[in-house]
This record gives C-alpha cells, sequence and structure tokens, in this order.
C-alpha cells in the first residue's frame, strides 16, 4: 500500500515537461489516456517505475495507438496474388486516378449531363461489356458479395442445383455452401466429390428448381478418376428448362494465361461464350484491380439483381471504381505491361537472375554472402492452384542463429520484407517485389544478419 502512495497522479503528470513535448505532438486527450494506462499498470502490478521508465512507457503507448497497422510490405515470396499481403498491387494509373478522387467530390452518383443521379456501377459498366461482351455488367465489393447478391435476387427460396464436388471452401475458412445458403436458396448437390454427369443435372430439376450453379474450382485441384460437365452442356440443360444458369468464376482473367506459359485460366468471355446467363468474378485476381465482384451478363438479370435491396449492403465505394476505371483502361488500350501482376507473370527467369545477382553483388560489397538459386514462383489468390513459374531467388543460409530468426528480423524491418523458408534457407524472389524495392531488400537483408 504504501508502495501505491507513491503513485503521482494523472495531473501531476500532465504537468510535467515531457508531457508538454507529448501533448504538444499528440494532443492532450491521447496523452492523458496514455498516462492513465500506464498508471493502471504500476497500480495492478504494485510497482513504481522510475520517472523516466514512466514517459517512456507512455509515448510506447502512444506510438502503438498512432502506428499505422495497415502499412506497406515488400513481398518477396513469388506469390504473386497474395491474400494476406493484398492481393494484386494496383497499377500506377489506378493508384494516381484514386488520389485524384479521394479528397474531392466526384460524379459517383451524379450525371453532369442530366443533373440527374447516377448509378456508380454505370461508371464502368461501358468498359466491362466492351472487354468481355457481355451484354450488361455492375460491380459488387467481393466475388463472394456477388454470388450472394446474385442468388438472393433470383434464386430466393428455390432451388439451386450444383455440383458436390464444387462446393469449395473459400480463404478465412469461409465455405461457399454457407455463403450460398445465406441468400435463403436451397442448395441441391449433384454427382460425386470427383465425378458428376450431365444427367445428374437433368435429374435433379424439379419444378422448384430455379437455377443451374457453376462454381470453379480455382483453389485446388481434383486430378485421378475424375468427371465434369463442362459449360456449354450446362447451358443446353439450363435452356430447355427454362433455367438460369450461373458462374461463379472467381479470378476474372481477360487475358489468355497460357501466353505466360501457364495452364488454361477460364476467362469471362469464354464462359459467357459457352452460354452462361450470369458470370460473378474477382477483380483483384487475375485481372489486377481493387477488390470488387464483377456481375457480368443478361441485362434483364443485372437489373434484377441490381435492383434489389441487398445490392446497396455490397455496393462499391468511389476509390474502388476509379481503381477499377483506370484498370480497365489499360486494358482498353492493350498496355498490358502496366498491370503489375502481368509484368510479374510474364518476367523471364534471365531477367528475374540478373535482379537476383544484382542483389547479391550488393549484398557482398557489404559482407554479407548470398547465393542465387533456382526455385519456383506461384500465382495464389485462388488462381491457377498447382501452376509454378520457374524463377531465380536469393538464398541466405544464417551464419548464426536459424532461418526462422532471419525472417522474423526481416519481417521487423520498415517496411517489412516478407520471404520464404525453403531448406532452412531463406528465399527472397524478385518477381513479386516491385520497382524500386531493391534498396528494402538490401537493407532488410544486411540489418538481419548484423
Amino acid at each position: 500500500m504504501d508502495t501505491l502512495r507513491a503513485l503521482p497522479s494523472v495531473h501531476q503528470l500532465l504537468e510535467e515537461e515531457p508531457a508538454t513535448a507529448l501533448i504538444a505532438a499528440h494532443g492532450r486527450p491521447l496523452v492523458r489516456f496514455a498516462v492513465q494506462r500506464v498508471l493502471e499498470d504500476e497500480r495492478r502490478q504494485a510497482t513504481v517505475d522510475t520517472s523516466q521508465a514512466r514517459w517512456a512507457r507512455v509515448e510506447a503507448t502512444i506510438q502503438g495507438l498512432r502506428r499505422p497497422r495497415l502499412r506497406p510490405v515488400v513481398n518477396a515470396t513469388g506469390v504473386i496474388l497474395h491474400t494476406n499481403l493484398g492481393r494484386a498491387p494496383l497499377a500506377a494509373a489506378a493508384a494516381d486516378a484514386t488520389a485524384r478522387i479521394a479528397g474531392r467530390y466526384s460524379t459517383l452518383e451524379f450525371d453532369p449531363q442530366t443533373g440527374r443521379r447516377g448509378r456508380r456501377h454505370d461508371l464502368v459498366a461501358d468498359a466491362l461489356r466492351y472487354l468481355t461482351g457481355a451484354p450488361s455488367a455492375a460491380v459488387v465489393n467481393n466475388c463472394a458479395a456477388a454470388v450472394l447478391l446474385m442468388l438472393t435476387a433470383l434464386a430466393r427460396s428455390k432451388e439451386v442445383i450444383v455440383a458436390r464436388g464444387e462446393l469449395v471452401e473459400i480463404g478465412g475458412g469461409f465455405r461457399m455452401p454457407e455463403v450460398m445458403r445465406l441468400s435463403g436458396a436451397r442448395m441441391v448437390e449433384v454427382g460425386t466429390t470427383n465425378r458428376t454427369r450431365a444427367e445428374d443435372y437433368a435429374a435433379a430439376i424439379t419444378s422448384r428448381t430455379a437455377a443451374i450453379m457453376k462454381v470453379h474450382a480455382s483453389n485446388f485441384q481434383v486430378v485421378g478418376f475424375t468427371e465434369a460437365v463442362e459449360l456449354k452442356p450446362l447451358a443446353a440443360i439450363a435452356a430447355q428448362h427454362h433455367l438460369v444458369l450461373l458462374h461463379d468464376l472467381g479470378s476474372g482473367a481477360l487475358l489468355d494465361t497460357t501466353t505466360v506459359g501457364l495452364a488454361a485460366e477460364p476467362g469471362i468471355q469464354e464462359s459467357l461464350l459457352s452460354g452462361v446467363d450470369l458470370v460473378a468474378a474477382s477483380a483483384d485476381k487475375l485481372l489486377g484491380g481493387p477488390q470488387a465482384g464483377l456481375l457480368l451478363g443478361r441485362a434483364d438479370l443485372v437489373e434484377r439483381v441490381m435492383k434489389h435491396p441487398l445490392a446497396r449492403a455490397v455496393r462499391v465505394d468511389k476509390l474502388t471504381i476509379a481503381a477499377l476505371a483506370a484498370t480497365l483502361d489499360l486494358y482498353l488500350t492493350q498496355s498490358f505491361g502496366e498491370v503489375p501482376i502481368w509484368g510479374m507473370l510474364r518476367a523471364s527467369a534471365e531477367s528475374i537472375r540478373s535482379r537476383a545477382e544484382a542483389w547479391q553483388r550488393r549484398l557482398a560489397d557489404l559482407g554479407v554472402a548470398a547465393e542465387v538459386a533456382a526455385a519456383d514462383s506461384t500465382v495464389g489468390g485462388g488462381s491457377l492452384p498447382g501452376e509454378r513459374l520457374p524463377t531465380m531467388a536469393l538464398a541466405i543460409t544464417p551464419q548464426k542463429g536459424s532461418a526462422t530468426e532471419l525472417l522474423r528480423r526481416l519481417r521487423e524491418h520498415d517496411p517489412p520484407v516478407i520471404g520464404r523458408i525453403v531448406d532452412e534457407r531463406v528465399l527472397l524472389d524478385p518477381r513479386t517485389v516491385l520497382p524500386g524495392e531493391d534498396d528494402a531488400v538490401v537493407d532488410a537483408v544486411t540489418g538481419g544478419l548484423a
């Protein structure tokens, strides 16, 4: 008890000299809160810190509250669409467009020609129609929202037929059957995990059936004794029974992935040409834009879906629209090299080797030993599972400590450098390191091994 009596009051501390500087920098309310928290800790632990230690803790508390939690990192993992790191980095044009709109009023839902209210998704609809051939297009906040919205608007209280092997789990433990059930539609599973035939779909159709749904297995592979029904036969079955064919396509590719040595990823155009009535796709995967869900297909269905009350709950903001419009403009002008993920996908092993060797030479000049080793990059982000791109990585074997410890120190660098461990070596893959981030890599490695 005598120890606790020695604790100063909040008022006393706020009158001390260190408080004056902190208040000038951070404002009195925040400093008062930090002082209260530090004193509460001392009271709880029945200790009295020195004045210097106490003020250091006060300042650390303030900095902890003010330090941005969302901050840039250097992605040296070799995973191009790394979901935990924000998936596709925006093109410079998209980032600039977002910055121009962020601090100003805009034509988000206003038509300057008529002076009347407009619809925000119409701002990108023309470009999407041109690029995909879709009769109509709209945008919501992600692909799962697009799926939820179209099922709610078109199949609530009705049946939707889906192959059992397509009831996937997406990132973060979210399972598509659960997302689908939220719509109020009843999922009718057909076939088996590995084999589904056209007659399975046809046999499941009843008077309560509203739609057939195809879900692209974007984040896993089923190999061996397998069979699945392609879109065209499904479109024929849907048309014969006056049903709607829905496609949860996922990655949203507009370009042919075989041109970069990868397997063919189903594209939006291919889906629509196959007879799908409504396609849902992501904008932040192989399209290389901001997080958004694209809805493309029959004009009457898009109109019906976007008039549903849920559409307001999943709408996108002005920043997403600005970034998406600028990204689509790069496709309109075929400026694909300016979309960062396509630059990464197309990068040759030779160009990557050259960059890794440049890092190696710079580190050698600083007395740090590293090797350049062959490795594989991956697409990630629920796209092209199992596909690998040959790459060359900087490989570091710590002389002291473990690879895990070095990886941690790289993460503690400002900005954090995120790598991976293979065979007790830390690998840093230049494929996913953006231009202008080389200094950060070299500095992080040098500091991490110091």
